[in-house]
């Protein structure tokens, strides 16, 4: 496995900031884009990627891999995201550990997998695939989830450690998926964090959600909440220096207070590393 890197603290790119991002050029130290976003040849969205990643170190993240789909890989689409990623040289490539895509019909959720060996085997054999053709590994990200299944055999981070080792991938950690499953499945968000493995692990999602009572909904519309915060710190304590970012797709707020939670990030990445 190739060494780890740690861009450090990142923003997703999103266009209601473009203008003041090139204008003003701010202390962030990378950012991510929604690959879909950029996969139409020419346009404002490839034109403003391109002004930023002048200046910036990007990594791409997708929406649309499907890679626990039974349908066949869509072949297409990963042609578009390799000349994409030849065209603006991502750092990493990352998606989620899911499925989204039945009979050729995309759903645009990220749905949960069963937890058993026979599904592992296949995600695995599937994201091989993928990594040979783009060239490179992929980041998985564990999704946040509102169902189980009642043929899963094993915990969610026992299945998220089976498909990164039988595919040689690295995973994509995102902690405030981990704090909504754990509360709407009722198991323990530390032990989770606690069972991945260090040297998977390459990049770090914080991002807010909605409570509604007996279940929490995974929203990225507000800021991120203190108990994600400890969570965070007790993931920095596990896996060291790995970098992490902020994610927010609705209701925007003032890009000064994204970089204010960004600093958050900074300064309790510190405290573990100092307390570890």
């Amino acid at each position: 496995m190739s060494e780890r890197r740690s861009l450090g603290f990142g923003l997703g790119l999103r266009t209601a900031y473009y203008e003041q991002i090139l204008a003003e050029r701010p202390a962030v130290d990378w950012f991510e884009i929604l690959s879909e976003n950029y996969l139409v040849p020419g346009g404002k969205p490839l034109h403003y990627l391109d002004r930023v990643r002048e200046c910036y170190p990007v990594v791409m993240h997708g929406v649309s891999l499907s890679i626990g789909s039974v349908d066949p890989l869509d072949f297409d689409y990963l042609r578009q995201l390799k000349a994409l990623a030849d065209r603006i040289e991502p750092e990493w490539i990352s998606d989620h550990l899911c499925w989204t895509r039945i009979d050729g019909h995309n759903f645009h959720d990220l749905m949960p997998l069963p937890y058993d060996r026979d599904a592992a085997r296949h995600v695995a054999d599937r994201l091989r695939r993928v990594q040979d053709y783009l060239g490179r590994q992929i980041l998985l990200e564990n999704v946040s989830s509102y169902l189980e299944y009642r043929q899963s055999e094993m915990t969610e981070w026992e299945f998220v450690t089976t498909v990164a080792e039988a595919a040689d991938c690295r995973l994509l950690l995102d902690v405030n998926n981990v704090y909504v499953s754990s509360v709407n499945h009722g198991f323990d968000a530390s032990t989770y964090i606690g069972s991945i493995p260090r040297e998977r692990v390459q990049q770090i999602h914080l991002a807010g959600h909605r409570d509604h009572g007996n279940y929490i909904i995974d929203s990225h519309d507000q800021p991120v909440v203190d108990a994600v915060w400890q969570l965070y710190e007790r993931a920095v304590q596990r896996f060291g220096s790995v970098a992490t970012m902020i994610e927010r797709d609705d209701n925007m707020p003032p890009f000064a207070e994204l970089l204010a939670e960004l600093d958050r990030a900074r300064i309790t990445a510190q405290r573990a590393l100092e307390a570890a």
